[in-house]
């Protein structure tokens, strides 16, 4: 059973990034070591956070709709 969103506190770890976007860990890695393709995070000591908001901003902004012109 998937949480729901407005559960989720407003800085998450990478562990619970993953989980959120569902995608795996490593996955996270490689955006960041990737000019970041993927979203915007912080550095807490020696840890990596993601703010919830920026995690949204970034889902929000992949966003495409099929009807658009390419």
């Amino acid at each position: 059973m998937t949480r729901d969103p407005r559960d989720w506190p407003p800085l998450l770890s990478t562990f619970d990034t993953a989980d959120y976007l569902g995608v795996p860990r490593q996955t996270l890695a490689n955006w960041r070591t990737r000019n970041h393709a993927g979203p915007v995070f912080l550095r807490v000591g020696r840890k990596v956070m993601y703010r919830r908001v920026d995690v949204d901003a970034w889902v929000e902004s992949r966003r495409t709709d099929p009807g658009e012109a390419r």
